[in-house]
Formats: C-alpha cells, structure tokens, sequence
C-alpha cells in the first residue's frame, strides 16, 4: 500500500468532484492529481532525491494537504512540524530530521530565513502562502506552473511516509517514523466508524501537522470526498463555516469542543448538513460529553484513542455507544474498543496481562505501529519491547472488554502511598456548572510526599473559592484525591499543538505552590 493510491483512487473514481476549497480556490481531483504530480516534479529538479527530507511549517490550507502527496509522490519523507514551537525547537527538528526543503505559509516566513541562516543542510525554502513570495523563496504555484508532472514513484508499504515529532514535553522531541503502510492501515480503519464517503466534506479544524487530524485527511482523500480549511481554531468561525461551507465532518480535540459547548446561542447556527462530529488526542470529560450529546442530538459522535506512534488510532467509541441510556450508557468514560486490526493487552510492571477492572498500563500493537524513533534506536527498542508498543496510560478493561484510561503513568500522582489519578479528578471537578478548565497535577509536600492540585479556569464572570472547590470534590471520590490546594487563573490552561494540557509546564509553575488558593 502506498499514501498517493488513495489520491489516484479518488481522481479515478470522483475525478470531477470538489476535493479542496480554501479562500477563492476550488479544486477537483482530477485537478490536485496534476498539481500534486508537477509538484513533485519540481522537488526533484530542487536536487532532491529518494527518502530526502521536506518539511512543512504552515497553518492549515489547501497548499499544505498537497504538499501531503507531492512529497510521496516524488519519493521523499515529509516531516510536518508542530506551529506552536518556538524558534530553537524548530531548528532541532529541521536539523534532526536533516531535511533539505522546508515550506512555509506568511506565519512563518520569517522564522524560515532565520532557520536557513543557521542551518547550512536546509538548501531550499518554498512558498505556500497567500501574500507575494519573498525574495530567497521558491514560490509553489511557480514551481507547478513550470514543471511538467511525472510518474508516481510509488513509494510505499515499509518505506518511510513522514517523520512526526511528539510534542517533546519530557525532553527532546522524538521523530516517529510512519511508514505508508501505517498511513494507509490507520486510514483504512478511520473510515467505517466515521462513515466517511464521497458525499463527505471535511474540515480541518485540528492542526494538520498533527497525527490526530491526519488519519482522516487520508481517509477521506481515499473515498473522494472533500476538504475544507481553517487556518485557525475559533469555535465561532468554526460554526460559520461549517454551516456556509455545508461541512458534514471534522476532527476536535475535547479542548476545542468545550469551546463550542460554550459559544452563546448555539442554537442559531444552521448545522442540519454536519453528521459526524469525531474527538480525540486528549481525555474527554464525561460531563463534558453528556452535555455535548444534548447540545448535539442530530450528530454522530466518535472517539479515538490514538497517539503518534501508532499513526495514530488505537481504539474507537463508535456513535451507538455514544448514548446515555440504555445498554452502552456507562461507556461514555471509557476509549471504546480496540479498532479491527489494533490488540491491546493491559499489563502489570512485569508485564504480565491484569484481570478486569485491574489498573495496568496499555501495550498495543497493529499493522499501524511506527517504524521506530527516527536516529534513536535505544528509545525505539524500549518503546517496542517485546513487540508491543508500551504507550505510557495508564487504564483497565471492564467486563465488556471496553477500555477506560485512568492516566498517563507521568501524571499519576502519589499521595501518602496512594495512587490518585488526574483524570478521575478532573472529572468530578468537570460537573461544577462554573469551572470552564481544569487540570489536576502532583506538587511537593513535606508531609504526603505529593499534594493533589488543581488548577482552575473559571467561566467568565464568576467568582469560586478554594475551599468550596474542595468542599465539591469531598463525597464524590474518595478523601485521599480530594484537592488539598486550589490555583485559580484568568488565562487559559498551556496546550499543546494538540490540544492537550502541558501538565509538565504546570508542575514547574506551581510545583512551589503551598497556599490553598490564589
């Protein structure tokens, strides 16, 4: 299997059809299949050649997606780079990954120059963005008008598709190595949960460089349907468009939905075409999702339980267990079920499988598991002892084989000995009607070892206390998880370019915190 099958498929199968819309562009398949073709020419008459490396550094847009298959297509690796680093963690990666061309969008021109300046291997810089092409820079609709397109080089199955950098938040980022058999497996199994079609319009709202947002770029490209964009998450412009734009699908992290739960008079936007709503990357609050059931009764909703390594779902929640009552009513906290050609074993410290209901840590493994880390072969065997991808959450399977994750093994706190896990509290803190975020971490205490810390966005306009906060909590989980101190702030929760909460940064900012509420 190879990624640009699915392109040629859906310029075989729905060639006239819409496959981009961005600003004043509109594509067909037919169309992006020459572009993407004649791109691919022009990355070869650059100098570069098989398994080279292009990155990518750009906001969402048509350009970008493809830039997803003109790289394949000309037989190199794209390397799409995380927009929320800054400018020393960019340059790690484009040195890392020893990429030869990066291509950039206006937000980052001039990070770009700065980067050629320092980095004597990047030889290229090409141009995807709206406003005129700086001097320096290759400018892509030039590169497409003047080459002629050439035969796919059908890079695939093992070869190496891209290199995805994680977020890094424990330390360097690690370049994981998706093959176009993980691509095209992940893509393969995205599609019958979502119903993803070639009536499907899809918007990118989720950063494309993310592995979350990309197991249904290739899904849908692969049915025909069609892609949208937003260069920028606003849960605002985000209904705007998909009731102009008749969107019927996109991909949210639980942080961006939280955000639409809350946008005033959600009723009077005009959203009887959207039809699947899928989340994921981060943990979803079980009140959140109730309340969105209710907010969203006409919609289809599925989670997926993915991460990079595993390019990237791992297990689904599919639309009839999203319900709440009946049979499936008390899944709605658990990641679903394992997807048809993922295995998932829950294991102790000695590796050896838990019962039900026992807490262990999730090993996974699938024809979607990485490659390895790229230029670090100690991590990847670490990461893939055994054979199996040993992902760091922490969770437990019930009686019906759904799985329910209870933390990441970083992020579980030990207080007196006790095991308390975030998640559980940030789900009882989830149902006060006035929290709009909250994260829940460990910081030093003399006397428990860790203290239990939440930290708290309230909704606008409304005042809370650190003692009614804890007052909450007390009778719904057990004293020892109980908040033993309260930080309130007025800015949003640190995210990753994911969407997920950086814990790490957290604890560094409040791991000196001893009052119980500022």
């Amino acid at each position: 299997m190879y990624v640009t099958q699915g392109l040629k498929r859906a310029a075989n199968t729905n060639g006239n059809a819409i496959a981009t819309i961005y600003l004043d562009r509109t594509k067909t398949w037919k169309d992006l299949r020459n572009r993407v073709a004649k791109m691919a020419s022009s990355l070869q008459a650059l100098g570069l050649k098989k398994n080279d490396k292009v990155a990518i550094l750009s906001l969402n847009n048509d350009r970008y997606l493809e830039l997803f298959f003109s790289v394949p297509w000309a037989g190199q690796v794209v390397v799409p780079m995380n927009t929320r680093l800054a400018l020393p963690e960019m340059e790690y990666i484009i040195e890392h990954s020893d990429a030869q061309v990066l291509c950039v969008d206006d937000q980052f021109k001039d990070a770009a120059i700065a980067l050629q300046k320092h980095i004597p291997m990047l030889q290229h810089l090409v141009w995807i963005g709206e406003g005129l092409c700086p001097e320096g820079f290759h400018d892509m609709e030039d590169l497409i008008r003047k080459h002629d397109p050439i035969p796919d080089e059908e890079h695939g199955g093992g070869d190496v598709y891209g290199l995805f950098y994680t977020g890094g938040t424990t330390g360097k980022a690690k370049g994981v190595m998706l093959t176009h058999d993980n691509i095209v497996s992940n893509a393969m199994v995205v599609i019958p949960p979502v119903d993803y079609n070639r009536h499907t319009r899809y918007l990118h709202a989720a950063p494309m460089f993310h592995a979350a947002d990309c197991g249904s770029t290739f899904a849908v490209t692969i049915m025909g349907g069609s892609h949208t964009f937003m260069p920028k998450f606003h849960p605002v412009h985000l209904l705007e468009q998909i009731e102009e734009q008749k969107v019927t699908a996109t991909m949210l992290v639980p942080t961006m939905l939280n955000m639409v739960a809350n946008v005033p008079h959600l009723s009077q936007y005009k959203l009887s075409n959207l039809k699947e709503l899928i989340y994921g990357a981060s943990p979803m609050p079980v009140p959140l999702i109730e309340k969105l059931i209710k907010l969203f009764p006409r919609q289809r909703f599925t989670q997926c339980l993915g991460m990079t390594e595993m390019a990237p779902v791992i297990t689904c929640l599919f639309p009839d267990r999203h319900v709440l009552e009946g049979e499936y009513a008390g899944k709605l906290g658990s990641v679903g079920q394992e997807t048809l050609t993922s295995e998932v074993r829950i294991v102790n410290s000695e590796g050896k499988d838990q019962p039900v209901g026992e807490v262990g840590e999730l090993w996974v493994r699938g024809p979607m598991m990485m490659k390895g880390y790229w230029k670090n072969p100690e991590e990847t065997e670490r990461t893939l002892e055994g054979g199996w991808l040993h992902t760091g959450d922490c969770g437990y399977f019930d009686e019906d084989n759904f799985i329910f994750l209870v933390d990441r093994k970083k992020d579980m706190i030990i207080s007196g000995g006790e095991n308390v896990f975030s998640l559980e509290v940030e789900n009882v803190l989830f149902q006060h009607p006035d929290i709009q975020e909250c994260a829940v971490i460990g910081v030093p205490d003399e006397e428990w070892g860790e203290r239990v810390h939440a930290v708290v966005v309230p909704k606008a306009k409304k005042e809370l206390s650190a003692d009614e906060l804890i007052d909450y909590c007390r009778g719904k989980i057990a004293g020892y998880k109980v908040p033993r101190s309260v930080t309130f702030r007025d800015t949003a929760l640190p995210l990753s370019g994911a969407g997920k909460v950086l814990k790490t940064e957290l604890r560094k900012e409040y791991q000196e915190t001893s009052v119980v509420g500022v």
